[in-house]
């Protein structure tokens, strides 16, 4: 066995009345054009509290205090090539008003019941929502059986 580094997604799950917002990506997406997902963003040089407060601001224009997220999932997904752990963290409250910030990046912010998922949706955050909704904190994907 060697070590493999993993690439650390940071995900932001608002929900409201049995709903959660997820953005569709731009049709030119390099990963998954067209398809729904939660904003989300990889980890940088900062903690991942840190990493979510900033990127709501930036996706979504709206402000999160640190002690308002609650890490509710960790997926550890392995596509083609690269092994990722993928954090969801519930917002448990913020200020403003979710709307598009880049709309190069995204076409649309909508609500949606955990029932009923639009489609497309990206694959591993499909897994992730399905297990957030039964409690479920650890899921993997992707991986040889």
């Amino acid at each position: 066995m060697r070590t493999q580094p993993n690439i650390v997604g940071v995900h932001l799950v608002f929900e409201h009345s049995g709903q959660v917002l997820l953005q569709r990506r731009s049709p030119n997406s390099p990963s998954a054009p067209n398809s729904w997902h939660v904003p989300a963003v990889h980890l940088e040089d900062e903690s991942a509290v840190a990493c979510a407060v900033r990127e709501s601001k930036k996706e979504l224009g709206v402000t999160i205090d640190a002690q308002d997220l609650r890490l509710v999932h960790v997926l550890h997904y392995r596509d083609t090539s690269t092994p990722r752990i993928q954090l969801f963290f519930r917002v448990l409250s913020y200020a403003g008003t979710p709307r598009i910030c880049q709309p190069d990046q995204h076409t649309a912010l909508a609500w949606h019941p955990y029932a009923a998922l639009p489609s497309p949706i990206v694959d591993y955050t499909a897994v992730a929502l399905t297990a957030i909704a039964v409690g479920r904190p650890f899921a993997a994907m992707g991986w040889p059986a």
